[in-house]
């Protein structure tokens, strides 16, 4: 069957797929929004006799399964050139280069969120609480450290069938959300997520057909599908049921897989999206601090008495304007800061690819690799 692949774009001699960068692109601006929703909105007295708030609340609860499994789908379609590499090389540039970002960026935000003692958000309190951040309970930050961890999981179990490591990280997420683990802080994140890393290598030939030939009749069926799968959730407490929230997941990403292709076909829309996403690290290090200012700024005049309508159009509006703030201040800190030489701290020095990229061996690159029809080279490694 002839299909017609989605566009790619060639930024700095790379290959970008312009669906998966407009994935990116749309599950970055959701986190941030969870997060404003969560830690600022939720936080604020509207003094409102109609549930707005709660409103907000539900509809950003009910894209858990969305955001982050869609994310590490992508990363791990995109890790399949990396995971080939020697291992010395993979623990450099992926395992301490995610891990070091991670120890990096938990001590900048220790130390911006103490300005902000009232903020809704884990932080290390002492030494030993910061060690445990540091090496068993990431913080809010655990996207990076699931990475270092997922990367040298992947590694190790390569030359294993991927029915039975799929079938492995399935259980391990489906027991992580039937709460059989103990998942203090963001572990449980760590726990859920496996799966959707690994599947995106393994069935990364899968996921490119899905963009390729998706079609508006499918985003209908995913999408309602996924609408009776979140509310049955709610309604019935299945979330907890084991093995139903990794499904629900399944059907998630489906659906963002889909929607990011159609969308990405707009360019109006798709290249501003695929352009956030080639930048979401900025923005994923930098958000919670700014947020956490922010909001210690916004709640004294958004509680204070005020016109009736202004509060309630604030309201409505709120979250969408702080996320787009939020978002927009992080990326002109991240312009300032390459600027003035600080790209280190978001590529740590011996991270960065030293111009030799070694391969690894054929047969490696034979356990994860890109259909014969793909336009995406196999080895690409973000």
């Amino acid at each position: 069957m002839n299909v017609t692949h989605p566009p790619t774009t060639l930024i700095q001699g790379k290959v970008r797929t312009k669906w998966a960068d407009t994935a990116k692109g749309a599950c970055i601006l959701l986190v941030v929004l969870w997060h404003v929703v969560m830690k600022d909105y939720l936080q604020i007295d509207w003094h409102l006799s109609i549930p707005i708030t709660g409103a907000w609340g539900t509809v950003t609860e009910q894209l858990l399964p969305l955001r982050m499994p869609l994310f590490f789908t992508i990363s791990g379609m995109f890790a399949v050139g990396a995971v080939s590499r020697p291992w010395p090389v993979l623990a450099r540039t992926k395992v301490a280069g995610f891990y070091g970002l991670y120890a990096l960026w938990l001590l900048i935000h220790t130390a911006l969120l103490a300005f902000a003692p009232g903020f809704d958000t884990a932080r290390a309190g002492d030494l030993t609480g910061l060690l445990e951040q540091l090496t068993i309970t990431p913080s809010n930050l655990w996207y990076l450290y699931a990475l270092a961890l997922y990367f040298a999981v992947a590694k190790t179990v390569r030359r294993l069938p991927a029915p039975v490591v799929l079938g492995a990280a399935f259980v391990l997420s489906a027991a992580a959300s039937a709460g059989l683990l103990d998942q203090p802080g963001d572990r449980g994140g760590v726990y859920k997520n496996l799966v959707f890393f690994l599947a995106g290598m393994y069935l990364r030939p899968a996921v490119e057909r899905l963009a390729a030939t998706a079609t508006w009749r499918r985003l209908g069926v995913s999408g309602v599908l996924f609408a009776v799968a979140v509310v049955a959730m709610r309604v019935t407490g299945a979330d907890t049921w084991f093995g139903v929230w990794p499904a629900a997941c399944v059907v998630a990403a489906v659906l963002g897989v889909t929607a990011a292709s159609l969308v990405s076909r707009w360019d109006a829309l798709g290249d501003r999206l695929a352009a956030l996403g080639r930048t979401t690290l900025p923005v994923y290090v930098i958000h919670m601090p700014v947020l956490a200012l922010l909001h210690r700024a916004l709640v004294p005049p958004l509680s204070a008495d005020m016109n009736g309508t202004v509060r309630l159009l604030l309201s409505v509006v709120e979250p969408v304007l702080v996320t787009a703030a939020v978002t927009a201040v992080c990326l002109l800190l991240h312009r300032a800061l390459l600027k003035a030489h600080a790209g280190w701290l978001f590529q740590l020095p011996w991270a960065a690819d030293r111009g030799r990229r070694a391969r690894g061996s054929a047969g490696d690159q034979k356990i994860f690799r890109a259909s014969p029809d793909s336009p995406y080279p196999s080895d690409v490694d973000r």
